[in-house]
């Protein structure tokens, strides 16, 4: 025996060792996680029995609402945007408009529709974030909710209404609708929508029941003004400045609910390399809103919140980095010639977490009224991939932290492309 092969034999057994160290966490923390199931399932009990019982909402004092749409270079887009906003069936909102010194024709636009429209005011700035680009409409807004919606984004005619109505009580200080791809043109966008209906609209359901959804969407999101004025505005100096308001609307003892039924269809990003570049903005908007809130993860006097902040963290930092080290050790396994394990507990684990994938999201799909999205099961192999790439973005996300490299925003470039039924599409953009 050479002395290579010597070593690496008696190397193996410490890889095995390592295997099952790190990998029995990520086991655990991953059946922790099927709680979801139950807890979307009462969520879904909970708001039939309120409709049922016809429970007073926000709605049902009509307050003024403010919709604010900011955008940098989105002449594609933002016509559909605000035409969609236009056909709503609640009367009581303007639209303002915050053009954050884009380079295209975006600004020429908003000022056509506002001439059409006295409901919508148009703000300028010189490029200074999106950040400042919403607190800028903030200042200017007159309504006593404020709504927060990105210039792709594309209304139903119930959104607004379905929005108030997630406002039940004045404890609640932020409503989130649902999102969901609106370019269904690509085998990456349709997978996105596909996992969308878990890791989105179930798990979103879920954290609802137990006081704990971290983030209102800066796709579609809502705001009574008074909380806002409580908390203060968005922070201008992070990627992440919706997930970091909605930490401090919790801080503040507030609780932040998800509205299903209120839609809004935007694009996901069309490329891998569009893809790696929003994840890791989205992972980098994680980290620094840890670090600006780092005294509220695992900390009980914020109640349920506190301690969920801190399996989050494992979940969403910790556990990404311990995926990319089994992967590492298995490769350096298999290269080998050793299976840690026996290839028929791989194959029975890859079995099983396919099973209970597609459970879930056969379930999603039923609570989301989505079952045309069964046309796209076939992506379901690829949700595995689909996790390891992930576990990347944050991977690489540390390092850009680490390294103090500037975060920039990296928006996505505009297609145009809208693949579903919604109102105020032009038929021409349609596929």
């Amino acid at each position: 025996m050479s002395w290579f092969s010597s070593a690496s034999a008696s190397a193996v057994p410490g890889a095995e060792y390592l295997l099952l160290l790190i990998g029995l966490p990520i086991l655990v923390f991953g059946l922790v996680k099927l709680l979801v199931l139950p807890l979307s399932i009462w969520f879904e009990l909970r708001a039939r029995r309120r409709r049922r019982r016809a429970t007073p909402t926000l709605l049902d004092e009509r307050p003024s609402v403010s919709i604010i749409v900011p955008a940098f270079n989105e002449a594609t887009v933002i016509e559909n945007c605000v035409r969609s906003i236009q056909l709503t069936l609640y009367d009581r909102y303007e639209v303002v408009l915050v053009d954050d010194g884009s380079t295209d024709n975006t600004a020429g636009l908003m000022r056509a529709l506002a001439a059409t429209d006295p409901r919508i005011t148009v703000l300028t700035q010189a490029n200074a974030g999106k950040g400042a680009a919403l607190n800028l409409g903030i200042r200017h807004a007159t309504g006593e909710v404020l709504m927060f919606v990105d210039a792709d984004g594309i209304f139903s005619q119930n959104t607004v209404k379905r929005m108030l109505q997630g406002f039940t009580d004045q404890r609640t200080g932020a409503v989130c609708g649902d999102d969901r791809p609106v370019n269904l043109d690509r085998v990456q966008t349709r997978m996105l929508a596909f996992i969308s209906h878990v890791g989105t609209g179930m798990v979103r359901r879920a954290l609802t029941m137990i006081g704990c959804l971290p983030i209102v969407s800066g796709n579609i999101g809502a705001f009574p003004r008074r909380i806002l004025e409580e908390i203060g505005p968005f922070r201008e100096d992070t990627v992440g400045e919706d997930l970091e308001l909605t930490w401090r609307v919790h801080k503040a003892g507030y609780r932040v609910v998800f509205a299903p039924r209120a839609l809004v269809y935007a694009e996901s990003p069309s490329t891998v390399r569009a893809l790696w570049r929003q994840r890791v903005r989205w992972a980098r908007g994680l980290l620094q809103t840890m670090g600006v809130h780092k005294r509220m993860i695992g900390n009980l006097r914020h109640g349920q919140f506190g301690a969920y902040l801190l399996f989050n963290t494992i979940t969403m930092v910790v556990l990404p980095v311990l995926q990319i080290l089994v992967l590492v050790d298995l490769v350096f396994l298999t290269a080998l010639g050793r299976s840690p394990f026996g290839a028929d507990v791989w194959a029975i684990l890859g079995w099983v977490g396919l099973f209970i994938t597609l459970l879930l999201t056969v379930f999603a799909l039923a609570m989301n009224r989505a079952w045309k999205d069964l046309r796209h099961l076939w992506a379901l192999p690829l949700i595995p991939l689909y996790s390891v790439f992930t576990s990347l973005t944050m991977v690489a996300a540390l390092v850009q932290e680490v390294r103090g490299k500037e975060a920039h925003w990296n928006k996505l470039t505009r297609t145009g492309v809208v693949s579903v039924t919604a109102p105020a599409v032009r038929p021409e953009a349609s596929v």
